[in-house]
């Protein structure tokens, strides 16, 4: 029983000793809140898959919450990636909070939880440490400088990345990272957005998607409120924008992503583009945008090698206590697993989760069966950007140059012998592996097509270099 005078606890609201049903609403209510961020910061993909299952439970310990989920699995995830996240979210709401334990199971008397569909709309008199939660960028805890692998493929922009996140007036910016997809790219703009908040922490740092850029400024059109959209990107001391692809072809966005960028750049503020090819490379990107972006420092991520993979799968197990996985299943996902990272470490997700699903031992026999399809998808994948580069390298070309107006023969051939390969090794339709050659139209890559298998029957140079070439993109 309490004394009077003595402060009511999160336990005494979690478990309805307290005589007003306000301060069980409370916890209920932040409950809801909490989930609203964690949705809109982790994504629905991430949210639903890993932190909708968890339910609020009663808690017999005072300044506690307490949280479950169906499987040790997913609470050995939630604990390992999103404890420190529960506990910072649920302070804020609720201050009194000093614990947050995730455990398995579920409870003989759960809270009910408000749903984020569910969510009531917030009071007027909303505490203020709501709204700054709602201006914190979505920084996935995952992607930390700590958990990123480093070889010789990534060294330049992992170096560039920390550079830019350190305090003090920055030796560069923008920094503009490129790659194909899944080799790494938001996982360094995360953790750039992370190592500098930590450094400066009353920084403003936003982050977003080039697709929420565009969205973001449309909804201020429509609504006559572009200053408020200004004012918020351009008062930015650290703006990262994501998949700068996604805007080529949109002149009025591109209108107010040059004037976004300026005033950024203008000021001496750090700014983070990534694309999935260079400056140069963007089709429909107005030239003066890629021509800005480039004045800084351009850092490429190469395709990873076998190594590098091999410890990717190592690293990725350190975040698995308790899982083992034989050498020759790790040595299996490296060799067959090539085309990136985000679909090595699915794979190891998937055969780890299979094994405690079904509490099967793992083996190499087990992941065979558990991967079938994901290894034969696996044999055949090759992308244009990967064909691009490989071409490039042999011919010791610039990829800039295949996509250029270029027509000298020592740029038009290889380019040719591009095109051949994109269609012979890829399902990508005509019209669109013109449009990775610099918007080239289809009948352009028919004839490239037929040019190269005409001049491998004739000419010794052309036929070796396509089998060198096949050899490479095949594995």
């Amino acid at each position: 029983m309490r004394n009077e005078g003595e402060p009511i606890t999160v336990a005494d609201r979690l478990s309805g000793s307290h005589s007003h049903g306000s301060d069980h609403d409370s916890v209920t209510r932040a409950w809801g809140t909490v989930r609203a961020h964690l949705r809109e910061s982790a994504g629905a993909r991430l949210f639903d898959q890993w932190l909708k299952p968890m339910a609020l439970a009663t808690s017999g310990e005072p300044d506690a919450v307490r949280l479950t989920l169906p499987s040790a699995f997913m609470t050995n995830w939630v604990r390992n990636h999103y404890a420190d996240r529960l506990l910072q979210e649920f302070r804020a709401v609720l201050p009194g909070v000093r614990r947050v334990t995730i455990e398995t199971g579920v409870a003989a008397a759960p809270v009910p939880v408000l749903t984020v569909e569910s969510l009531p709309a917030p009071a007027p008199a909303a505490p203020a440490p709501a709204a700054k939660i709602a201006e914190r960028p979505p920084l996935d805890p995952r992607f930390s400088f700590d958990r990123f692998v480093v070889d010789a493929s990534n060294r330049v922009a992992f170096n560039a990345a920390r550079a830019l996140a350190e305090p003090g007036v920055p030796r560069f910016s923008p920094l503009f990272l490129h790659s194909g997809t899944g080799q790494g790219k938001t996982h360094l703009m995360h953790a750039i957005g992370a190592a500098y908040l930590a450094a400066v922490p009353d920084a403003r740092v936003l982050l977003m998607s080039a697709e929420r850029f565009m969205f973001d400024f449309v909804s201020a059109l429509r609504n006559r409120d572009t200053h408020s959209f200004k004012t918020r990107l351009r008062s930015a001391d650290l703006l990262l924008i994501d998949d700068l692809q996604f805007i080529a072809g949109k002149d009025s966005t591109q209108e107010e992503f040059f004037h976004t960028i300026n005033e950024v750049m203008g000021a001496g503020k750090r700014l983070v583009i990534s694309a999935d090819r260079c400056p140069q490379g963007l089709d429909g990107v107005e030239s003066r945008i890629t021509s800005r972006l480039s004045c800084g420092l351009v850092a490429d991520i190469k395709t990873p090698d076998l190594a590098l993979r091999r410890a990717v799968l190592e690293r990725k197990l350190v975040d698995m206590p308790g899982v083992s996985v034989p050498a020759e299943v790790l040595d299996l996902l490296a060799a067959r697993i090539t085309a990136n990272i985000r679909d090595l470490e699915g794979a190891l997700n998937r055969v780890v989760a299979y094994a405690q699903l079904t509490d099967s031992a793992i083996d190499l026999e087990f992941a065979v069966a558990t991967l079938g399809d994901v290894l034969r998808g696996a044999e055949r994948r090759v992308t244009i950007d990967e064909i691009q580069k490989a071409v490039s390298a042999h011919f010791e070309l610039k990829p800039v140059d295949l996509v250029s107006a270029r027509r000298a023969v020592v740029v038009a051939r290889p380019r040719q012998i591009a095109m051949y390969l994109a269609k012979r090794l890829t399902t990508r339709s005509l019209p669109e592996i013109g449009r990775k050659f610099g918007g080239r139209d289809h009948s352009t890559v028919i004839h490239a097509v037929r040019r190269i298998e005409e001049l491998r029957d004739k000419d010794r140079e052309i036929d070796t270099a396509v089998r060198v070439l096949l050899r490479e993109l095949e594995g």
